[in-house]
Parts: structure tokens; C-alpha cells; sequence
């Protein structure tokens, strides 16, 4: 399986995700945009590895989360993966209870060490992944301060209650991304399917 583990985006956060993907492709038409219902924050992405792995995983999940109580965090700016002008990706980092999250991402690595798992040295930016471009693109100033105002009205809080496992499974000619650029490999993209769910402590 290709696991990953990671922050699911309520039902009741997606329409203002929504918002900000249509402002988005109203500036920028030659976006993909990510489906709504596949947009997480993701904590740690492991790749292919056995099927017998998931209790396991289960585990250092129920370890990471002991005694961190339910929490939020609230969309804040848009960026862009490796960089905001010439980006691959674009994404919405959050603000608020961050430390929670970075606690969270630092007991889940060190149970993924402990099993000798990969696992990402990066830095972690705690963000959501709403778009992608087919090919390079610059972002000058003028778009950047138009991305600016796309975040710059007030957002509701996401209520993060449980940490989920997820598996990714190829998604044989059917995108995963709304708005399907012609001619694109529809076969590259990829399902979430859920494996479990740990309720955060109240």
C-alpha cells in the first residue's frame, strides 16, 4: 500500500476552500485544482510499503496524539511549492494551533524511525494542497498581491478532532482533480481511501 498519514478538511471547511480555488482559476486558468474532496493536511507520506504495516502505523498514530485534546487552525495565506513565483504547486497554510500540529508531526517521525520507515528531514510547513500547474509558471508581483487579497477576508476555523491513515491507490482513468486539463495521464492520479481513524483526547 502507499500510505500516508494525515488532517482530513471537514465537510463544513470545504466551501471556503471552494471560494478560494474559484478566485484562484478565475486568475490563473491554467491551474488543476484539487478535488475538495481529497484535500488534507497531510503529517507524513511513506510511500509504498507492506499491507501488514497498518496496525502498526495505527499505533504510533494513538501514541502521537496521547493526551493532545481536540484543536484548530485557520487558513491563512496562499504559497507555493518550491517557491511562490515560479510554483508547482500552490497550497493554504494555516495559522493557530500550529504547535499542536508540529508536535503531533514530531511523535508520529519518531515512531516512524523507530520502525526504520522514511522519513522526511525537510523542514515541515503545515499546509494544504489546493492547486497544480501542468507546466512552469511565473507568479510576479502583481498576481502575488492579487493572492494576497484572495486571503485576506476572514476564514472559519477547522476543528481538527482525529488524525487519519490513508492509503493512495492509482485511479485507473479517473482524475482525482476537477477541471482535467485535456490530454493529461488520468492514470498518474491517485484515490484516498480511509484505513482508520484516531479520535484526538477530550
Amino acid at each position: 500500500m502507499r500510505y500516508f498519514i494525515a488532517l482530513e478538511i471537514p465537510s463544513e471547511n470545504r466551501p471556503q476552500f471552494q471560494a478560494i480555488q474559484d478566485k484562484l482559476h478565475t486568475l490563473i486558468p491554467q491551474l488543476r485544482i484539487t478535488n475538495l474532496d481529497k484535500i488534507h493536511l497531510t503529517l507524513a507520506f511513506l510511500g509504498e510499503q507492506s499491507d501488514e504495516l497498518k496496525e502498526e502505523l495505527v499505533q504510533i498514530i494513538q501514541n502521537a496524539v496521547k493526551d493532545i485534546p481536540p484543536f484548530e487552525v485557520t487558513p491563512a495565506y496562499i504559497d507555493g511549492f518550491p517557491n511562490i513565483h515560479r510554483p508547482n504547486v500552490l497550497w493554504v497554510g494555516v495559522k493557530g494551533d500550529i504547535d499542536k500540529v508540529l508536535l503531533i508531526r514530531e511523535y508520529i517521525k519518531d515512531g516512524l524511525s523507530s520502525l526504520h520507515l522514511p522519513v522526511d528531514e525537510r523542514r515541515f510547513i503545515p499546509h494544504i494542497t489546493i492547486a497544480k500547474f501542468n507546466q512552469e509558471f511565473s507568479i510576479d508581483r502583481n498576481l502575488e498581491v492579487n493572492l494576497e487579497k484572495i486571503m485576506a477576508e476572514s476564514f472559519e476555523p477547522i476543528q481538527i478532532s482525529s488524525i487519519k491513515l490513508f492509503e493512495s491507490v492509482p485511479n485507473e482513468g479517473h482524475s482525482t482533480l476537477r477541471d482535467e486539463p485535456s490530454g493529461s495521464d488520468s492514470k498518474s492520479f491517485h484515490s484516498h481511501n480511509t484505513l482508520a481513524e484516531v479520535k484526538l483526547s477530550l
